[in-house]
């Protein structure tokens, strides 16, 4: 079975690979290897305001496009001081229509933190959630939803991972997840979560 991954990440591509590496008969293609360019019209596949309908929106939009079967995810980081936020908007957090890669997660934790400035690390519980999508044809959608718990730190720690990684305590190991290896990360965290039950659907069929 061939199956595109929708995104544009190479960090989260890199980690669904490893997470269904072991999925047998299975093909995966990024956007590039499958020749599809970027467009203007991927900035607006993320208008609503849950994962779930974030995920399938982008799903959708790939497979109308490429014709394969496709996952998309959307992930993001819930604060529990801060009523849930950023959620859908982590990824844009931080005002700044400019900011891209690395400096747009700079900016981002330093949004975060400015937020949570002054409050105990008691209060600063948090989780990083994903929810993957998958478009088949002839199939209706069907959802994966991953949690990781978490809390919210004040100094960056690690140098793996991206986004908000560097900041958020995994509760397990007492690491944050940029300090966690590859591996580690991808048996606790909330893309290994959500993906791992795709990869038992997707190895119970292919098997």
């Amino acid at each position: 079975m061939k199956l595109l991954v929708a995104t544009r990440s190479a960090h989260k591509i890199a980690e669904i690979r490893d997470i269904l590496a072991g999925v047998p008969d299975l093909a995966l293609v990024d956007l590039d290897e499958a020749g599809v360019p970027e467009s203007p019209a991927e900035d607006d596949l993320e208008p609503h305001d849950t994962f779930e309908e974030n995920a399938i929106s982008k799903a959708r939009y790939y497979h109308s496009v490429t014709g394969l079967p496709t996952v998309a995810d959307d992930s993001g980081l819930e604060v529990d001081a801060l009523g849930g936020a950023p959620g859908v908007l982590s990824k844009r957090f931080a005002p700044g229509d400019d900011l891209h890669g690395h400096e747009r997660d700079l900016a981002n934790n330093r949004y975060l933190l400015s937020k949570l400035r002054g409050l105990p690390p008691a209060a600063r519980g948090a989780r990083y959630v994903c929810v993957a999508a998958l478009i088949e044809p002839g199939r209706p959608p069907r959802v994966f939803r991953g949690e990781a718990p978490g809390r919210i730190v004040d100094e960056p720690r690690g140098s793996g991972g991206f986004g908000y990684d560097p900041h958020v305590l995994d509760v397990q190991s007492r690491g944050t997840y940029a300090e966690l290896s590859l591996e580690e990360k991808n048996a606790r965290s909330h893309r290994g979560r959500a993906f791992g039950a795709l990869a038992e659907v997707l190895r119970s069929r292919l098997s």
